[in-house]
């Protein structure tokens, strides 16, 4: 792991400049960045990656086969129609 300081408003740069990393603020024990990247680099919070990649293992984890399972049964009419009331 590669450790440095930065300041507010300095930055970092990753991949020969396509990505900036800024510090913006600094509050306490909170830090504020910045991210500067193209569209096609996804950038999230670390925990949200790992359940975003847990999902994904558990879904690959099933069997098309064991889908099938979870298909829920049809009522007969999904939206009946109100009877008219005789007067």
């Amino acid at each position: 792991m590669l450790v440095l300081s930065r300041k507010t408003n300095e930055a970092l740069v990753l991949e020969d400049g396509a990505i900036r990393i800024v510090v913006l603020s600094i509050q306490g024990d909170q830090v504020k960045l910045g991210i500067e990247a193209p569209r096609s680099v996804p950038i999230m919070r670390e925990e949200i990656y790992q359940a975003a990649t847990e999902n994904q293992r558990a879904a690959d984890s099933v069997s098309p086969e064991a889908l099938g399972s979870f298909t829920p049964s049809r009522p007969e009419d999904p939206f009946p129609q109100a009877k008219p009331k005789s007067r």
